[in-house]
């Protein structure tokens, strides 16, 4: 990203807008989705479509989120990181305009053949696909905007990143079921706690336009402890949960990937959190991943996925 400004090759700066990073837990999502579903079987055809449904929900919608947000965030990311493509002038607006498009339409008409290649009745995947990339717009433009609201907007992008990916695989290689639906939805609390710490560095610039992120309306050693609290919390909520439906092996391997994010906690995110941001979820995200897809095998083993 620091070199926006200095690259010429048009692709490697589309790719930039699309935060390549950005898409891994889109894609994780996805794998833990199919897991849940309880159907899922290593076929060429079934594979296929799970790749398909990581590339929609990953390069092309996450990826749309991504180039979109860049576009409303331009006044804001000339303050904080000037250096990013669109502030550095590497492409101009009208381009951007073109990647936004191409990309969403892209999206939907993956997740319309994906509900084609499963024969569902209701076309699923791509209400999804449509009501994720409406979330995608709301929260990055004007006037509702939620990422203006701290608790909004990151729990917008927690959804967005844990449930939506997760309720695809499980629609596309099973049935999504409204127990799992709100599980997730749950799930996605620890993700806002995640979203809390990409506001740290960007708190110059959201104060000066007026956004409430959570480390501008708290300061940046509470919104710490927020972050690393939702983020604790509603994980060792999935260990109880676990426990209840009868998955106890999966409840202590929870546990266990809970133990390093709390680690990496101490060691980064609450004595620094704007110096170490980075060095904390390199750390600990690994662990939170690993736990979803615990999480995700015991429901598709359990009586949840009927219910």
């Amino acid at each position: 990203m620091k070199g926006a400004s200095g690259t010429t090759t048009i692709w490697k700066i589309r790719l930039q807008l699309m935060k390549p990073v950005t898409w891994i837990p889109l894609i994780w999502g996805v794998l833990c989705g199919a897991a849940a579903s309880g159907n899922f079987h290593w076929t060429f055809s079934e594979v296929g479509a799970s790749i398909a449904c990581m590339v929609m929900s990953g390069p092309l919608l996450a990826g749309f989120t991504q180039t979109i947000n860049d576009y409303y965030d331009r006044e804001i990311d000339a303050i904080n990181e000037p250096y990013r493509p669109i502030p550095s002038g590497a492409i101009p607006l009208w381009q951007v305009k073109a990647q936004i498009w191409v990309l969403l339409l892209a999206g939907l008409g993956v997740a319309y053949g994906l509900d084609l290649w499963a024969g569902h009745d209701t076309p699923v995947l791509f209400l999804l696909a449509l009501g994720g990339s409406f979330v995608s717009y709301i929260y990055s433009a004007p006037p509702l905007k939620l990422k203006q609201n701290g608790w909004l907007g990151n729990y917008a992008l927690g959804a967005s990143y844990i449930a939506l990916p997760w309720w695809a695989g499980q629609a596309l290689f099973g049935h999504l079921t409204w127990t799992t639906a709100i599980l997730t939805l749950a799930y996605s609390l620890a993700g806002l706690g995640i979203a809390v710490v990409n506001d740290f560095k960007s708190v110059e610039g959201d104060r000066a336009l007026g956004l409430q992120s959570l480390p501008v309306a708290f300061g940046t050693e509470k919104a710490s402890w927020i972050s690393a609290g939702m983020i604790d919390v509603f994980q060792l909520a999935m260990v109880a949960v676990l426990i209840a439906i009868g998955q106890h092996f999966a409840a202590v391997l929870l546990v266990l990937l809970i133990v390093p994010q709390i680690t990496f906690q101490d060691i980064w995110l609450l004595r620094d959190p704007v110096a170490f941001d980075v060095k904390y979820q390199a750390s600990a995200q690994p662990f939170l991943v690993l736990g979803m897809l615990v999480t995700a095998l015991a429901i598709g083993h359990s009586d949840l996925v009927v219910m």
